[in-house]
């Protein structure tokens, strides 16, 4: 798996600013003008495909990408990764038709912070590049309803993970658990401890194997 980069949380007074890649010109120009309206919100720049995108982040240094699957030359997922290596201070949303499980969890492992279909509404978009900007990770409803699924029906992995001789024998039952789905109330009571103390585990868990989230350790935990 990908080692995930926090990207930098963004002041409140400053303008979110934005890079739009998609290989569709029309809406390239739908989202730079529904953006452009928004308060707080500046698009700084466009790509057409990944390589292109690179180039673009690298001269214009947004704090948020929203990046489309499926591109000519470069797909969303090879971007995602290498974006993740070369600006792991920009976060990554994902826009796009499609709800593939390749799609969404290669993006999610690779490092993207949110990934959103296009049928999704304005104002969720708009919620969706301030949330992420301030370190958030959004995933649109459908999206989240896959990855819970997967996350729940799937055995978890038996063998050991990787970077799980950092962890005491405590956190490494809680980090499994958290992969199956279960919220710390859940662990709590299955483990008798209070969910104060899950929280510090879970807490503490993320910080030695440098990850973002839950999200990201269910991830990281799956074979």
């Amino acid at each position: 798996m990908t080692p995930v980069s926090v990207p930098a949380t963004v002041p409140v007074s400053v303008p979110v600013r934005v890079v739009l890649v998609d290989d569709q010109a029309l809406l390239r120009q739908g989202l730079r003008k529904l953006l452009e309206v928004e308060d707080g919100v500046e698009v700084v720049g466009e790509a057409a495909d990944g390589y292109e995108a690179l180039r673009v982040i690298g001269d214009r240094r947004p704090h948020v990408a929203l990046v489309d699957m499926r591109m000519p030359g470069m797909n969303g997922v090879e971007l995602i990764v290498r974006l993740a290596a070369e600006h792991p201070e920009v976060a990554v949303v994902v826009l796009s038709t499609f709800d593939e499980d390749e799609y969404i969890f290669g993006a999610l492992r690779g490092g993207a912070t949110g990934y959103l279909l296009k049928d999704c509404s304005p104002e969720e978009l708009v919620s969706a590049v301030h949330r992420v900007s301030r370190g958030e990770t959004v995933l649109g409803s459908p999206v989240a309803a896959r990855l819970v699924a997967e996350l729940r029906h799937l055995p978890v992995n038996p063998v050991a993970f990787h970077g799980q001789e950092l962890l005491s024998a405590r956190e490494v039952e809680v980090a499994r658990m958290v992969a199956a789905g279960a919220a710390n109330r859940e662990i709590a009571a299955r483990l008798f401890i209070t969910e104060g103390t899950v929280k510090n585990h879970v807490s503490s868990v993320l910080r030695k194997l440098g990850l973002r989230d839950r999200i990201q350790l269910a991830l990281h935990l799956r074979p």
